[in-house]
């Protein structure tokens, strides 16, 4: 790497850590399941942005991977991470459930910010291919899920995962099935 290329990490990195900085002071404080009351007739799109807002909890998933999400916009979610030696294999990396998670949580998340009100998605499949190691040197990274094509029934999106320099370290893609939201 380049000190031109060092640069431009450690700025980006702290233009992460801001962006997360600001997320993290709207978030609710307690983790939770928004009640069927508080989602009726929102979009997906709607109950993302109340959430990324503080205004609805923060799914108790979130922070089991401590990652917030820093970006929800019609077809595309990122979430920010930090991959701590929490999450190490036996190998002392990064374990690749907390890859797949963050991928699948960005990817379905992408699907669900395109859904009209009354109703949810559920991951149908998930396939993904890890490109490097991952260890707590890297002190975040992005997981960008993008909807490829959205069905009445059926929805495909697919992920990265990703460093402050701009190292790949993972790729993924969804199938997920369109369901009508429980009452």
């Amino acid at each position: 790497m380049t000190t031109t290329d060092a640069m431009n990490s450690e700025e980006t990195l702290a233009r992460w850590q801001a962006e997360e900085a600001a997320v993290r002071a709207r978030l609710q404080t307690v983790p939770g399941v928004a009640s069927p009351d508080q989602v009726a007739g929102r979009s997906g799109l709607q109950i993302l942005e109340a959430i990324l807002a503080g205004e609805l909890p923060l799914p108790s998933m979130v922070a089991t991977l401590d990652c917030v999400p820093v970006r929800i916009e019609p077809g595309r979610a990122v979430f920010q991470g930090r991959p701590g030696s929490r999450y190490y294999n036996p190998m002392g990396t990064v374990h690749g459930g907390w890859f797949a998670t963050m991928l699948d949580t960005a990817m379905g998340c992408a699907v669900h910010s395109t859904l009209p009100p009354g109703k949810t998605y559920t991951t149908l499949e998930l396939k993904f291919n890890i490109i490097r190691a991952l260890t707590e040197a890297v002190p975040r990274v992005r997981a960008e899920g993008r909807l490829v094509h959205g069905g009445r029934r059926m929805a495909v999106a697919e992920g990265q995962l990703y460093g402050p320099d701009g190292k790949l370290y993972a790729l993924a893609s969804t199938t997920c099935l369109i369901l009508d939201q429980a009452s």
